[in-house]
């Protein structure tokens, strides 16, 4: 039983000499004082030797001393329990329509603020929010209301994100004199050049990513940064790049002007010279006529699709030796717009893309080193023998929805592609397949053609193609020629084939088909019966895809799919009943009627 020490008590006199003995006994050696006796080391009653618990506002998450999460909780007001010692404080994804400078100005070793998502204006916002915020490295204010951005910031500050707000101004020290400041997002706000003052950066030598895309820029802002590594600028009313604007910018990679209003008379021949770094440059959705003058040598990307080029002269990229990836996509460039050694300069291209133009012919002389030509939609209505000589080390050939007709392709058009893996025809004018296929081949897309015919020796030596697309022609099952697929066997023990044959005019399976085949599509096609021996040669397919057929209740055969171990899905859907779909037990899963 504990015993208890009482204070404020006067002992009567008939006790004194009881506690004169005791005293006498305390002050001889024998053992510890009881626990009622003053020992500063001993707890008291009621208390407990563990440290108290953290405090944590209710609903909140504190999984560190330091952190605190309210995310989330739809809280209308700043929590009123944080801890003095938090450094990380998220409340994103709340109703918070203001920050009371009392609450922060207690948290003074905060280091990550994050406000994302919340209802913050720029008057629940007051200038001295941040004043005693000496530490803070990390601010995230992104989808407020914000409609000018906090006039003072901490100088300890790295990241501000105070993107997708109606942020109309910014003032000097918002991101002035920070030096450690290295990343700023104002992208999808309403500023225009006149909220962003010239010394909007003075100070700030170390920032490399600056965002300002989807504003109302109307010309390339003055004194940026020259420590930046990306800007991106895209998604303003952009019409002019000023002379010297990017002259200082000389760390610059990456710049991203696309969906802009830049013209020819917007650009000069020193815009980008200074740019001695920048490896990626994207001038897409523009009005430019030109391929811009003085582009730097050390150029990787450039991109300029949807604008109004008309023709590209050899002299606009002597200076970009160096481009692997030029874009030209949706522009002008007609019969005469690649005039032979254009892109000669380019040694080291390795994809050209040159989509929705109005090309008839394959450009002359391109660089020997290109890997992928990309020319879909244009009006290419031949392909000689020696139209793709100069580019053996070709691996992708797109040349889809151009006028090239059977009796226009060389047989040996193809013939020195020998690490050509993709070749897309799809939306042509062939009649049959064309001759002389790399044997590399991985990819054939022939659909949307007016294929009639399959002859066995067009598909010989394709020993390592995977993916076969002949959907939406004219074939029927008379049409292909016995020991079509026999060359596609070599496939049985390292490949694996797609093979499609939809919207065609097939009135059942056709027969022998390859034994690497694991994906089969009959789909839109006429077949009415699907007989016991259909996939007698395909053990290893996976899916099926019959929808939208003539296939009633019992028009497959039970035995149809015997030995079929991996097949996964049969789709029937579509058909004028119900199919009933049987597999063997065996089967690792049961396709159900109708599909699965």
């Amino acid at each position: 039983m504990a015993t208890s020490c009482p204070a404020g008590r006067h002992p009567d006199p008939a006790l004194r000499s009881q506690r004169l003995s005791l005293l006498l006994l305390l002050l001889l050696p024998g053992p510890p004082p009881a626990p009622c006796m003053e020992d500063p080391a001993f707890p008291h009653l009621g208390e407990s030797s563990q440290p108290p618990p953290r405090a944590c506002p209710p609903r909140c998450s504190c999984p560190r001393a330091d952190t605190v999460a309210c995310d989330g909780l739809d809280l209308l007001v700043f929590p009123d329990n944080i801890t003095r010692e938090a450094q990380h404080l998220s409340l994103q994804n709340n109703q918070l329509q203001e920050l009371p400078y009392n609450e922060l100005s207690r948290l003074s070793g905060l280091r990550t603020l994050n406000l994302h998502n919340n209802l913050i204006s720029s008057e629940g916002l007051p200038d001295e929010a941040f004043e005693s915020l000496t530490q803070l490295q990390h601010i995230y204010v992104a989808h407020n209301k914000l409609s000018v951005a906090p006039q003072f910031l901490p100088r300890s500050l790295r990241v501000a994100d105070l993107a997708a707000n109606q942020v109309t101004e910014i003032f000097p020290l918002t991101f002035g004199e920070k030096p450690a400041l290295r990343s700023v997002y104002l992208h999808n706000n309403q500023l225009s050049n006149a909220g962003l003052p010239p010394d909007a950066f003075r100070g700030s030598e170390a920032v490399a990513t600056l965002s300002l895309s989807s504003n109302r820029l109307s010309y390339v802002p003055p004194s940026l940064p020259p420590s930046l590594e990306r800007l991106h600028l895209q998604n303003n009313l952009i019409s002019k790049v000023p002379r010297g604007a990017l002259s200082r910018q000389t760390h610059l990679r990456e710049l991203y002007l696309q969906h802009n209003q830049l013209t020819d008379s917007g650009l000069d021949a020193t815009t980008f010279s200074k740019l001695h770094r920048l490896e990626y440059l994207d001038l897409s959705h523009n009005q430019l006529a030109v391929v811009p003058a003085g582009l730097p040598r050390a150029l990787a990307v450039l991109h300029l699709g949807r604008n109004r080029i008309q023709r590209v002269e050899a002299a606009r990229l002597r200076g970009a030796r160096g481009l692997r990836y030029l874009l030209l996509q949706h522009n002008e460039l007609g019969a005469a717009g690649l005039p032979a050694g254009a892109l000669r300069p380019l040694r080291g291209l390795h994809t050209l893309h040159l989509y929705g133009n109005g090309l008839d012919r394959v450009p002359p002389a391109l660089p020997r080193r290109l890997r992928a030509l990309v020319l879909p939609h244009n009006r290419v209505a031949a392909l000689g023998a020696r139209d793709l000589a100069a580019t053996p080390g070709l691996a992708e050939l797109n040349l889809a929805y151009n006028r090239l007709s059977s009796a226009h392709l060389h047989h040996r058009a193809f013939r020195r592609l020998r690490a050509l893996r993709s070749l897309d025809l799809a939306g042509n004018q062939l009649t049959r397949l064309p001759a002389g296929l790399p044997a590399g081949l991985h990819t054939l897309r022939l659909q949307r053609n007016q294929l009639r015919a399959l002859e066995p020796e067009r598909l010989a030596g394709l020993h390592q193609l995977q993916d076969l697309s002949l959907a939406h022609n004219r074939l029927r099952v008379g049409d292909i020629g016995p020991g079509t697929w026999h060359e596609l066997q070599a496939l049985q023990v390292r490949g694996s084939l797609v093979l499609d044959l939809s919207h065609n005019e097939l009135s059942f399976v056709p027969p022998d088909l390859p034994e690497a085949l694991e994906e089969l599509h009959l789909q839109g096609n006429r077949i009415g019966h699907v007989g016991p021996e259909a996939f007698f040669s395909t053990p290893r397919l996976r899916a099926l895809f019959l929808r939208a057929n003539r296939l009633h209740m019992t028009s497959i055969s039970p035995e149809a799919f015997l030995g079929l171990q991996h097949l996964r899905l049969v789709d029937t859907t579509g058909n004028p009943e119900q199919v009933l779909v049987r597999l063997p037990l065996t089967a690792p899963r049961r396709p159900r009627a109708g599909g699965s």
